[in-house]
């Protein structure tokens, strides 16, 4: 049996994102989605080695601000990276999604920063989120977000 230790996780701080390009990236961000650039700065050491276990890399960092989110985004020098990202469907990966008002128009933006949607948005069939429309677009280094847009209401007329 486990011991019952009182923890209290407080709140959310940011979502990370590992790029290729920091300099790309931070153009999605802030000049696609409208994000704003808050810092940036450069990391590496035993620091970076001993949280991460990135041993003997170096990091360009950026932090971006979207809707109440803090996104920081990381590119990482030195350490072998895969030949081909993960799916967003292997074991282990992760995604962030934005709630927004136009599916259609977002896709069509994002597609000129190299973002692919996965496939035709499609609406939530039953429960909380019924007539919600969904998708994933894929970024150039192979991030994903989930797009969200929820159903009109009478009061959006």
């Amino acid at each position: 049996m486990t011991e019952h230790t009182s923890i209290r996780v407080r709140r959310a701080d940011h979502v990370g994102f590992a790029v290729a390009f920091l300099d790309e990236a931070i153009r999605f961000w802030v000049d696609g989605l409208g994000a704003r650039l808050v810092r940036t700065g450069e990391m590496g050491g035993e620091f970076l080695g001993q949280v991460t276990g990135a041993h003997g890399a170096n990091v360009r960092m950026a932090i971006v601000s979207l809707a109440d989110q803090t996104i920081e985004l990381l590119e990482y020098q030195g350490p072998d990276r895969p030949s081909a990202p993960a799916k967003p469907f292997d074991p282990g990966f992760a995604h962030l999604a934005l709630v927004v008002d136009d599916i259609n128009a977002l896709l069509v933006r994002i597609a000129a920063y190299g973002w692919k949607a996965q496939g035709i948005p499609q609406s939530i069939a039953i429960g909380a989120r019924a007539g919600t429309r969904v998708i994933y677009a894929v970024g150039p280094d192979g991030a994903t977000i989930e797009f969200m847009q929820p159903p009109a209401t009478a009061q959006d007329h």
